[in-house]
């Protein structure tokens, strides 16, 4: 079974971002998912290979696969039901550049948003796809 880990490229400067990460991560301790947050000077290089060998790393980009919440809870349930790791990275303020070359890109919104604020919606979006996949009523959408 594979588990889900989110980087994240420095911790939240904001109070209301890291109380909102806070608010998501103690939902989702119970289902396996992980945060690790990498220091904000690490370099970029470094960050995209910080995942072990091997394990399958996403990178969260403006330009990359846009999902709604469904088409993104059945990609989740993908991802855990492998047998691989899978590393969901939240890129640093500037943006990935040239780094990450051929990794697949997975889009939050076609919107520029602040990087901090893309880690709190990448959390509550794991939330929502673990809550659709136990069929609670969190998930108002289409079914």
């Amino acid at each position: 079974m594979g588990r889900i880990t989110v980087h994240l490229h420095g911790r939240p400067k904001e109070r209301s971002m890291a109380d909102a990460m806070d608010l998501y991560l103690a939902r989702l301790r119970q289902r396996g998912v992980r945060v690790q947050a990498h220091p904000a000077k690490t370099s970029l290089k470094a960050y995209v290979e910080a995942p072990p060998e091997g394990s399958h790393r996403v990178l969260l980009d403006e330009g990359g696969d846009l999902l709604d919440s469904l088409e993104f809870a059945e990609r989740l349930r993908s991802w855990t039901l492998g047998s691989g790791d899978v590393h969901l990275m939240v890129g640093p303020p500037d943006g990935w550049g040239d780094q990450g070359g051929n990794l697949p890109r997975l889009s939050l919104s076609r919107l520029t948003m602040p990087h901090e604020l893309a880690g709190v919606v990448l959390l509550e979006q794991v939330y929502r796809a673990t809550e659709i996949h136990r069929g609670t009523a969190y998930h108002r959408g289409g079914a």
